[in-house]
């Protein structure tokens, strides 16, 4: 069973969270404004410019939940040395 999380604590947000957010946030942006890439040209390699756009996005985001990933581990070390705690 879990430990309940202590009272009267809210979430904390520091520059390393926001940093993460909008890691994980850019990607949703970037396909959901559709009129940003709406379009054939640029063409790449013959390949229209809706489509590669797309695909390069694909490697974007894998690159961005990587360096999100490692940020998130680095601040939970870092909380957990601040407790005093082990790591896990």
């Amino acid at each position: 069973m879990s430990q309940a999380p202590e009272a009267g604590r809210g979430a904390t947000v520091t520059p390393m969270r926001v940093v993460i957010a909008l890691c994980l946030i850019a990607p949703f942006v970037a396909m959901l404004w559709v009129g940003s890439y709406a379009k054939t040209d640029p063409a790449f390699i013959g390949i229209p410019f809706f489509y590669w756009y797309q695909m390069a996005w694909v490697l974007i985001s894998t690159v961005l939940t990587m360096i999100a990933y490692t940020l998130w581990q680095r601040d939970q070390r870092a909380r957990s040395a601040a407790k005093g705690g082990a790591s896990e």
